[in-house]
């Protein structure tokens, strides 16, 4: 049963006036980091390695769409040093957990985005441009939020800064390499006439960075399944565009991409988000590793 708001704020606020005491975790020997999503444990951990602790504020399983805070969450926050957040829509949370703190104005925040050239976000129905805030489902913002992290943790732990410089720099190169793999691979298909449709927007950022064009997309926002005259609207659209290809989210939207494919005939690709499963250093690189992959399967088996 759904707790009801009034009831969640109090139990909110109630749990951080007596987790209040234990203190922010300034007299220990590490930093303790926190992060709201599955990318931004990779980038802080791979800069980091063993010289801070990195903390997610929620549970891996938890579905940041929509996620409603909880006691556990407010405790955890309550040890940290800094924060890592998206802060441009994808965890909203993030900051009535801190507010219940009581920390607003004491914890340090990291804004990953602060130096990544954002876009509007696809597929909105509304007269008004949303910023779309999936910059960690690409490389190229990828590498830009992992050195404005290391930059802002060198700020607040100035004598592990090179270490953690450094660090960002090796990470980067190797996230860098997954994309000039992919490159030389999409070489040959430079100049395809390559149509595709995505279940949501969370890859815009992705498919700008390799010149892909986005034809259509299906959820009107991510998460909210289309009405009905939406999606014949959009499969009217996909037809129009002649788009062949459909990539859906993995573990999500299965019966709608049927859906789809069934009436159009366009083949179905699933790609991650990146924001499911547990918590590792090398989950990002995993996820866009497979990512880029399956975009090159995509063009090679569209050419034959």
């Amino acid at each position: 049963m759904a707790m009801r708001p009034v009831k969640l704020a109090a139990l909110l606020i109630g749990a951080a006036l007596i987790l209040t005491a234990a203190g922010p975790a300034q007299a220990q020997q590490k930093l303790r980091i926190g992060i709201t999503l599955h990318p931004y444990y990779s980038f802080v951990k791979n800069i980091v390695g063993d010289r801070a602790e990195v903390v997610p504020i929620v549970p891996a399983e938890a579905n940041p769409h929509g996620y409603q805070p909880q006691p556990e969450d407010i405790k955890r926050a309550l040890s940290l040093d800094a924060l890592v957040v998206n802060g441009i829509g994808h965890d909203e949370w993030a900051f009535k957990i801190v507010e219940a703190t009581g920390r607003k104005d004491k914890l340090p925040l990291i804004w990953a985005n602060a130096t990544v050239a954002l876009i509007p976000i696809g597929g909105e129905r509304g007269k008004e441009k949303v910023v779309n805030p999936h910059t960690f489902v690409s490389t190229t913002a990828a590498v830009q939020q992992i050195y404005e992290i290391a930059r802002r943790l060198g700020e607040i732990d100035p004598k592990n800064g090179a270490f953690y410089r450094n660090n960002a720099r090796d990470y980067s190169t190797r996230i860098r390499q997954l994309r000039a793999d992919l490159m030389q691979r999409l070489a040959p298909h430079a100049k395809a006439d390559f149509r595709a449709a995505t279940m949501h927007a969370g890859y815009d950022y992705l498919f700008q960075e390799l010149g892909m064009r986005i034809s259509a997309v299906i959820e009107p926002r991510h998460g909210v399944a289309p009405t009905a005259r939406q999606l014949a609207q959009t499969v009217d659209d996909i037809k129009a565009a002649r788009v062949t290809v459909l990539f859906a989210e993995q573990y999500f939207g299965g019966e709608l991409a049927a859906t789809v494919q069934r009436e159009t005939g366009v083949k179905v690709y699933t790609l991650s988000h990146v924001t499911d499963g547990p918590f590792t250093a090398d989950k990002f690189e995993e996820d866009m590793r497979r990512n880029l992959e399956t975009l090159a399967r995509a063009l090679d088996e569209a050419a034959q």
